[in-house]
């Protein structure tokens, strides 16, 4: 983002550096560092220990998912677009397809249990996210029993969501007018059992973290922000919420029938990284409340609208060997039983279905903060463009207001206040 010697030169010209600037120094810090969170590079000039300005250099882990899109049809999308930031893939799929389902016309024709199973995954996977922010956050100031138990208790959950999705991660499983598939036999009584036992780990976390003496001392007063500052850069999500501020965009501007489950908004007034950390642990909480609700709301049907010009592809099941893909009684009915089905899954295949022309910008509430797509159709098979207002981008701009004025250990407590994931910072 920035070239090394226009920065060495602006800091001798500093008014409160000595001769040729020697008072201070310019401290390259990533992007290959173990606790910059990411592959994220941080430009410091440090004067002592003090950090006195900061930079983010952005970009080492680009894409080009955005520019890609163009040349994809509306389905083919989602497999691109999962993989922005690969924390939080299905809130990527999902307001991605609200997006292109308003374009349609057809939000209200979306099946019930496709909006319901749309909640349970997006909660179970802000759950996932969290854990690694507070895992990840934990083992870069030195708390690595917080970093093992982060990862051991994420794991669960992503044997449900590859159970459900037939990946980990990145499972291009939210689909334009629904889902790829319903949900396995057996994975509800798995989630039951999980959420029945989380409260305990979250309890262990608050034993852990809440009267550490070591880890209130590196968060408490931490990069500090307030709600003006917030306002200021555009700053959502958790950050937003440690101001006081009980902002959320599943009650403020509700979606997938967010309004109608009954969950609380945590806010903590600390304004520092102390805040942010409560705010997440107290969110998986909530998340937990959403999910059992969901699970009771899950009522037999279609997870798949109904237009088979839309409804792409066409029938899919999890197979004991290949993954994800066609199912065999699809497959035979395309192939030995009816040549129209064949010719029109192919061309749905091939072509995509048409969006008429218009623009739409779609929001959720995601792990960290308003993730935004803004998608334009020019009428035809593919997208024009599809921009994402993606937080992590918009978050990094506050390190420098957090880190300016404090100490150099701090800014590794502030960058993983902050939960940045590259991936959607660089899509």
């Amino acid at each position: 983002m920035y070239d090394w010697d226009e920065v060495l030169r602006d800091a001798e010209r500093q008014p409160g550096a000595g001769p040729g600037g020697e008072d201070r120094l310019i401290v390259n810090m990533g992007p290959q560092h173990p606790s910059t969170h990411g592959v994220l590079r941080l430009i410091l000039e440090i004067e002592g220990e003090s950090v006195i300005e900061a930079r983010c250099g952005i970009g080492y882990l680009h894409t080009g998912i955005e520019k890609n899109l163009e040349y994809r049809n509306w389905t083919q999308a989602v497999t691109f677009l999962t993989r922005a930031d690969y924390l939080m893939p299905l809130f990527n799929e999902t307001v991605y397809c609200r997006a292109v389902e308003a374009l349609l016309g057809v939000e209200a024709d979306v099946p019930p249990r496709a909006e319901v199973i749309r909640v349970l995954l997006m909660e179970l996977n802000r759950i996932s996210s969290h854990l690694v922010a507070l895992a990840t956050g934990g083992m870069e100031l030195g708390a690595l029993t917080v970093m093992t138990n982060g990862f051991r208790d994420r794991e669960p959950i992503l044997d449900i969501l590859e159970a459900i999705t037939g990946n980990r991660m990145n499972h291009a499983y939210v689909r334009p007018g629904g889902l790829a598939q319903d949900l396995p036999d057996g994975v509800v009584e798995d989630i039951r059992t999980l959420i029945a036992e989380f409260p305990k780990r979250l309890r262990d976390y608050e034993r852990l973290l809440n009267s550490n003496p070591v880890f209130l001392g590196r968060t408490k007063g931490v990069g500090y922000l307030d709600l003006a500052g917030c306002m200021a850069l555009g700053v959502t999500g958790p950050m937003l919420r440690a101001t006081g501020l009980p902002h959320d965009l599943r009650k403020a501007e509700p979606y997938l029938g967010y309004d109608t489950y009954e969950f609380d908004v945590p806010t903590e007034t600390g304004c520092d990284a102390y805040s942010r950390y409560v705010v997440r642990l107290h969110e998986m909480a909530e998340s937990l409340r959403i999910i059992d609700q969901a699970l009771d709301r899950l009522e037999p049907g279609p997870v798949m609208l109904a237009d088979p010009k839309i409804a792409w592809p066409a029938r899919l099941a999890l197979g004991s060997a290949d993954g994800l893909g066609n199912s065999e009684e699809w497959v035979r009915h395309i192939m030995a039983q009816s040549m129209e089905a064949l010719i029109h899954h192919f061309k749905l295949v091939t072509e995509g279905f048409a969006v008429p022309a218009g623009q739409v910008y779609s929001a959720v509430e995601s792990p960290r903060g308003e993730l935004g797509a803004h998608v334009v159709s020019d009428g035809g098979t593919r997208p024009f463009r599809v921009h994402l207002r993606d937080p992590s981008f918009t978050h990094l701009a506050a390190v420098p207001a957090m880190a300016e004025g404090g100490m150099l250990a701090d800014v590794v407590a502030v960058v993983a206040s902050v939960d940045p994931v590259l991936g959607g910072a660089d899509r």
